[in-house]
């Protein structure tokens, strides 16, 4: 019989398997807001963030994962349902908590950062069929 709590740190172990994914994808839709804020803004770091927090709100929030996270197949989605894209409130919270940066390098005890604990979302590894 599983308990809870092997439940949890089976969840927790998934979870840090793929910070290094998580890292990667951030780094490339960072460098990819970079790029449009080099292109547009002359480099401005304000602009940057906005890029980057408009290409999240609108990528996670309508198909559940970011330029980055598709590259290294990973998916944002709802742990209500295990499968839909977060809703717009949903992706608002965790971007903004993102963007704050603090709460997306804690996690809590299931391995999940705390931004997306706020959001009750989950990052996770495309499933193959």
């Amino acid at each position: 019989m599983t308990s809870a709590r092997d439940t949890a740190g089976a969840a927790a172990q998934g979870a840090d398997s793929h910070w290094g994914r998580r890292l990667l994808a951030l780094l490339i839709d960072w460098g990819i807001a970079l790029a449009i804020s080099a292109g547009f803004f002359e480099y401005s770091s304000a602009a940057t963030l906005g890029v980057f927090a408009a290409m999240t709100l609108l990528l996670v929030g309508t198909v559940g994962f970011s330029i980055g996270h598709r590259v290294l197949g990973l998916r944002v989605y709802r742990i209500v349902d295990g499968g839909s894209p977060p809703r717009p409130v949903q992706t608002l919270v965790r971007t903004v908590l993102m963007l704050l940066v603090i709460p997306a390098v804690v996690s809590g005890p299931d391995g999940r950062g705390l931004h997306d604990i706020a959001a009750g979302t989950r990052i996770d590894r495309v499933r193959r069929a």
